[in-house]
């Protein structure tokens, strides 16, 4: 049996190895995994230390909850130790301001590498940030008693972590905006029916299901496996021609590595 190492153990975030597979678990469960800047740069840090070996990244929280979003914390005066708080950041020129948010967002943004797959595992409140994190994934399998729900505009703030790509993308834009507008929750039933969940499971059962479904995606040849996530991620940019145009060139790449004709 391979043995399980851990890569990274900072800032309410843990990255696991074993084989094929890591595993980022949020890990401040006492705060329902409440996010922070510090966590979004262990989030990053996560990415850049998987080894080239790792074909499928699982996401999940410790506790009851996945994550209940942004830590409250951050809009107080203080702020976070050692962190200017999000009133002083306010206080900063438009540059300034467009740079430190851009920096948040890389925790958001390596979880579709074509190289990879990522399965967000999701119990409990997935608030905010931790809507937008779940977003963040190529798959979700949620618990029966997951609550999504994009907070943001009731606090008079947009959702600015890379969800509304994904939640558009997956929902609409008619329902997209009323999530949103309206901060209200996303049970599990209709985020499998809308698209936001490939799978509820029994609350107990999301390990499980989280491995078989692992086990499905790894057993097919992994550069089959990236060019066919490459092609699903460009379908929404290209044409109908240009993506025929994608499909040929990426099959004939298959079929020349199929028969040692490859690079």
């Amino acid at each position: 049996m391979a043995s399980i190492d851990t890569v990274l153990d900072k800032d309410g975030v843990r990255l696991t190895v074993e084989d094929a597979v890591a595993t980022v678990t949020l890990t401040n469960p006492a705060k329902r995994n409440a996010q922070s800047p510090a966590l979004w740069r262990a989030l990053t840090e996560a990415g850049r230390a998987l080894p080239g070996s790792v074909r499928v990244v699982v996401l999940r929280g410790e506790g009851k909850s996945f994550s209940a979003g942004l830590d409250r914390q951050a809009f107080t005066p203080e702020g976070f130790d050692g962190e200017p708080s999000f009133l002083d950041l306010a206080r900063g020129s438009d540059a300034e301001l467009d740079a430190v948010i851009a920096e948040y967002q890389e925790a958001f943004t390596w979880w579709r590498r074509s190289d990879l797959i990522s399965i967000a595992a999701v119990q409990g409140h997935a608030i905010g940030a931790g809507f937008q994190l779940a977003l963040a994934c190529d798959l979700r399998v949620v618990a029966e008693d997951v609550q999504f729900a994009m907070r943001e505009t009731s606090l008079g703030l947009v959702p600015d972590l890379t969800g509304t790509h994904p939640l558009v993308s997956l929902v609409g834009y008619a329902r997209a905006l009323e999530i949103c507008a309206t901060g209200r929750f996303v049970h599990a039933e209709e985020a499998e029916r809308t698209g936001l969940a490939n799978l509820v499971v029994a609350d107990g059962e999301i390990d499980a299901a989280v491995r078989d479904l692992t086990a499905a995606l790894l057993a097919a040849p992994r550069d089959a496996a990236i060019e066919t996530k490459a092609l699903l991620l460009g379908a929404t940019r290209r044409t109908y021609d240009e993506q025929r145009t994608a499909e040929r060139a990426a099959q004939a790449r298959r079929l020349r590595d199929l028969a040692g004709l490859g690079d």
